[in-house]
């Protein structure tokens, strides 16, 4: 059934105005059944926002680039209560966390997770966030059971890779480090996902990137038009007509390699073999696809917390003396290679990047769900059907109840707090996903990739730490992070100063 999915493997064509008026006109009618699913509001839950200066609009308007206001607002008012933020797509719901253990199991019909990434990213049109299962079984098994063996290729790529985007910092040297990050990262991930025959491929991780980046926008230029003529003002989106092209491409590099790997009965050890090898009828186009979804995944993560944690490391070189200590000596013991064993070595390292993250998360509401019936929840609270609810993720990392001086940056918070109680050593660790740490959501859903993440992080934030000296330029602090919707992205046009460390 998954083949069904629009996946966009085609192009989009210039289409007439007659055509275009018929899209609206279709649109138009269903206005009436859409009506049917519009959200109920809770009365006595209160909309953040509306201060009584401001209109709903107004409201909608502020979240869409100053949401942690808003969800700390909400948060800290209305502690342990469920309260809604304003969004163009409707008020969500923020739900305290006592109510996510009871929701965590919750079937796709009662609570639906795919629905919400569908809607950040406006899947219907953009592909974003379409439904499947495959990718997340493979990475939940096959990926998780032999990291081992694949992070030594990764490893070798990213050196490979900052060589080749560094090649020369033997003195101070200004560096889009967002743009060099992206393309580590984006060379990494594909080392697993078809070994160096897809990342050395220029045009492939080109594509890669651009297409992460092209749906990004394409998303939000969509989000500015109303929501009943997003199908038609698609075709005035230069950017959605890029994403169908990234999509052919990847068609004509990947297929060859798994029609190569079919005619000589070769397995690798990758993303691509292993979901050849549980395809369960599904075509290689699709498996192409999937593949490029992966790939958003991979770079809207991993980019942006490793750009996070080195702008980090600039505003606070105090901590970059310690971590190369603790790297050294973790190495050290293990032959010179960062394997697993080595990186449960590095707690203090594992520390910074999670206080690096509870500052600054990818996402600033996660467990989201687009609730499909009326919930009725053990206390009597009902949710009711068509509402989108969510945890305000990054208003709990600023809980002082949870963190103590919440509002100070401690690199080393969570090294510490192991240290302490090593019986709880696992809940403080970077890829915890528990209920004062929902960064990588919780329950069922919780990020599959997390350790793969985890550890392409680490590797990446070692060899800068080893291999470079870095610094921002005199006169420049940490850039604010970049607010969209729930979305929180390190400002990527910040330059950092280099240069390679001398033996």
């Amino acid at each position: 059934m998954e083949d069904a999915v629009n996946l966009g493997y085609l192009p989009l064509y210039p289409v007439s105005y007659w055509a275009l008026s018929v899209v609206v006109t279709c649109v138009l009618s269903v206005v009436v059944f859409s009506n049917s699913k519009r959200q109920r509001m809770l009365p006595g839950v209160p909309v953040i926002g509306l201060d009584g200066t401001k209109t709903i609009r107004q409201a909608r308007e502020q979240f869409r680039h100053d949401s942690k206001t808003l969800l700390l607002e909400g948060y800290r008012k209305h502690k342990g209560k469920p309260f809604y933020v304003p969004t163009k797509m409707g008020e969500r719901l923020m739900i305290p966390a006592k109510y996510v253990e009871e929701l965590k199991n919750a079937p796709a019909s009662e609570a639906d997770f795919p629905a919400t990434f569908v809607e950040m990213f406006e899947g219907q049109i953009t592909t974003i966030g379409t439904e499947q299962t495959l990718h997340p079984r493979i990475i939940k098994i096959q990926l998780n059971q032999y990291l081992s063996s694949v992070l030594p290729d990764v490893e070798a790529e990213v050196s490979e890779s900052l060589a080749d985007s560094l090649p020369d910092c033997k003195e101070w040297r200004e560096v889009i480090v967002g743009d060099v990050l992206t393309n580590v990262v984006a060379r990494a991930s594909s080392r697993m996902f078809g070994g160096v025959t897809l990342s050395r491929h220029q045009q492939w991780t080109k594509t890669m990137i651009d297409f992460t980046n092209d749906s990004f926008l394409a998303a939000q230029r969509l989000k500015d038009f109303p929501a009943m003529v997003r199908p038609a003002a698609q075709y005035f989106i230069p950017e959605l007509a890029k994403i169908f092209k990234h999509f052919a491409l990847a068609n004509e590099l990947i297929v060859p390699i798994l029609n190569d790997r079919e005619r000589k009965q070769q397995k690798s050890l990758d993303l691509l073999q292993w979901m050849s090898e549980n395809a369960e009828g599904r075509s290689k186009n699709t498996l192409s696809a999937i593949t490029l979804h992966v790939a958003f995944a991979a770079i809207h993560t991993s980019a942006i917390a490793v750009t996070h944690i080195l702008y980090d490391l600039c505003a606070m070189p105090e901590y970059v003396q310690p971590l190369r200590e603790e790297i050294e000596s973790a190495l050290a013991a293990e032959g010179g290679m960062p394997t697993r064993k080595a990186f449960l070595m590095m707690s203090k390292l594992d520390s910074f990047m999670r206080e690096s993250q509870r500052f600054n998360p990818l996402l600033l509401i996660t467990y989201e769900r687009l609730v499909r019936k009326d919930l009725c929840l053990s206390d009597g609270f009902i949710i009711p059907a068509n509402t989108q609810i969510g945890v305000p993720a990054h208003a709990i990392g600023l809980d002082d109840a949870l963190y103590p001086n919440a509002d100070t940056f401690d690199g080393f918070r969570f090294h510490n707090l192991r240290q302490a109680d090593p019986a709880t050593g696992g809940q403080q660790q970077y890829i915890a996903a528990n209920l004062s740490n929902m960064s990588w959501g919780y329950g069922s859903h919780a990020c599959p990739g997390r350790w793969f993440a985890d550890a392409e992080i680490k590797i990446i934030v070692i060899q800068f730490l080893l291999g470079f000296d870095f610094r921002f330029p005199t006169g420049k602090e940490r850039p604010k992070s970049l607010e969209f919707e729930t979305q929180n992205l390190p400002d990527r046009g910040v330059g950092i100063l280099l240069r390679k460390r001398v033996a």
